[in-house]
């Protein structure tokens, strides 16, 4: 009895091999070697030395470790919640004034414009961005120069403001990527919905409320999974604008491990950081990987 041909998808699969080959060894390897030094002392350079649960222990009991890890927490704001927010409200508000066929080449470029931070590398956004907030930077100069010399001082040497700048710049990177995904969403919006409700006489707010926004929780979901987890693992604006400073105030758990790893050579407490980090990234993305098919599959019902 001849043997039923597998499906296409199942044929396709195949060439899925090489690439999870790929992936389990560079990414599950190093994770496991990771977690393996995670329970050594280990400096680098001598023989690693079994210490068991003691590096979670040091962690559990640092105050440097939970300032660290709620400042990744307090980071999730200005990473996650507030570009979701803003971006969902300005691409609607670009699709609603430039989605036509006069001006979408207006719209391409504005968006393109957006996304420009995005793409920029993080060591040379970071390096412009503690050149502006110096202490003889460019918005001292400017305050200077507008005759406001009592506003100036050292914007990344003091508790408050270091946070604050780190806060606008992580919004500035982040709103490129939820707007680009944002309009992405909107053209597969029916149009015909939109038109149906204008005709009912709702105005643009009342349509963006009670039909947009439902329409994009897919992308809602997506944006708010990448974004959280590039929030708990942020590096690069921190290292490069305040280097956890002053005094540890901005300090975040991938800093904290790189120090640990680089700066006091205890590679076996850096790597207890990064595995903790990982675990909670994990399940914190699972959460909102259950909860985005959920809503998938409620939609297709």
């Amino acid at each position: 009895m001849p043997q039923p041909k597998p499906k296409k998808t199942e044929r396709y699969g195949i060439f899925l091999i090489p690439s999870f080959t790929v992936l389990a060894v560079f990414v599950g390897g190093c994770w496991l070697a990771n977690f393996a030094l995670s329970f050594t002392k280990f400096d680098g350079f001598s023989t690693p030395e079994f210490v068991g649960l003691q590096n979670y222990a040091w962690l559990v009991q640092s105050e440097d470790f939970w300032r660290a890890f709620g400042n990744a927490f307090i980071f999730i704001v200005p990473m996650a919640l507030i570009p979701t927010a803003i971006g969902v409200v300005l691409a609607a508000l670009l699709f609603e004034v430039l989605n036509t066929p006069a001006t979408r080449k207006i719209l391409s470029f504005v968006r393109s414009v957006i996304y420009l931070p995005q793409i920029f590398s993080l060591m040379i956004t970071g390096v412009v961005w503690s050149g502006i907030l110096a202490n003889s930077g460019v918005l001292n100069t400017m305050l200077i120069n507008a005759g406001l010399d009592k506003l100036t001082q050292d914007w990344t040497n003091v508790n408050g403001w270091a946070m604050l700048w780190l806060c606008l710049i992580m919004v500035w990177i982040q709103l490129g990527y939820t707007v680009v995904i944002f309009l992405a969403g909107l053209v597969r919006i029916d149009p015909a919905i939109l038109e149906a409700a204008s005709v009912d006489g709702a105005n643009w707010r009342q349509r963006f409320r009670s039909i947009t926004v439902f329409q994009l929780i897919p992308e809602l979901l997506v944006v708010l999974l990448v974004t959280t987890v590039g929030a708990l693992k942020v590096f690069g604006p921190v290292y490069f604008v305040t280097h956890g400073g002053p005094f540890g105030y901005t300090i975040v758990p991938t800093l904290f491990s790189f120090t640990s790893f680089f700066g006091g050579n205890n590679v076996g407490y850096g790597s207890a950081v990064s595995t903790l980090l990982s675990l909670i990234i994990a399940v914190i993305a699972l959460m909102l990987l259950r909860l985005q098919r959920k809503s998938l599959f409620a939609e297709m019902n």
